[in-house]
């Protein structure tokens, strides 16, 4: 069981997982994850109006999915692979995103510097990934991306500094408006959005295909 990890837990969920199955050949791994706002909701107080913004951001869910190793052909059909993970701490960052433990419950403040740490950083962390990918990249475009929506000023600064296209952040920015940041579960409702977007795009060339 993983805990308190907040917004990185669904990510490190993923890589356990991975780790587990390739490490026992034929099993396959059922990992969940499960949020919710209540333990750090706070009634409305003039003092702290930052609190409304945490309640108006954050949602509650959970997710479920299932991650193996060498599928079977013909009878499974994965619909990622992860080939790669790592992970990186940014010094002097401890206090960027604070949870503190109250007899009322769990106080969670995210500073207003973090999508600068992270507009900062990004870039040169993105290019260690595909570089231990092995990966030939004329820019990153060429990659698809399930980010976790920590916010919409996240959404917007890794857009404007790595220089994507508006629709590589499509399936982000719908799970941070469907269902708000739900923390570790937010990652999953990315992929199954990305997962309905490639099913569309799969109709709709057998349609062409048909008609031609």
């Amino acid at each position: 069981m993983l805990y308190f990890l907040g917004f990185y837990g669904g990510v490190t969920g993923l890589r356990i997982s991975k780790d587990i199955a390739e490490n026992y050949p034929g099993s396959c791994v059922l990992l969940t994850t499960s949020e919710t706002t209540i333990l750090g909701f706070w009634p409305p107080n003039k003092a702290c109006p930052y609190d409304l913004v945490g309640a108006a951001l954050f949602g509650d869910g959970a997710a479920a999915v299932i991650i193996g190793s060498n599928p079977i052909a013909g009878q499974e059909s994965p619909f990622m692979e992860l080939n790669y993970a790592v992970q990186q701490f940014l010094a002097e960052t401890h206090n960027v995103i604070d949870g503190r433990l109250f007899e009322e419950g769990i106080n969670f403040k995210l500073g207003r510097d973090l999508p600068q740490k992270i507009d900062q950083n990004i870039e040169v962390f993105c290019k260690k990934l595909v570089v231990a990918a092995n990966a030939e990249l004329r820019d990153f475009n060429e990659l698809f991306w399930a980010v976790h929506p920590g916010g919409p000023a996240i959404l917007n600064k890794l857009e404007s500094t790595l220089k994507r296209s508006s629709d590589k952040l499509e399936s982000s920015r719908r799970a941070l408006m469907d269902y708000g940041n739900v923390s570790s579960n937010t990652i999953f409702y990315v992929m199954e959005n990305m997962r309905e977007e490639l099913e569309l795009k799969l109709k709709k060339k057998v349609r062409r295909e048909e008609e031609c």
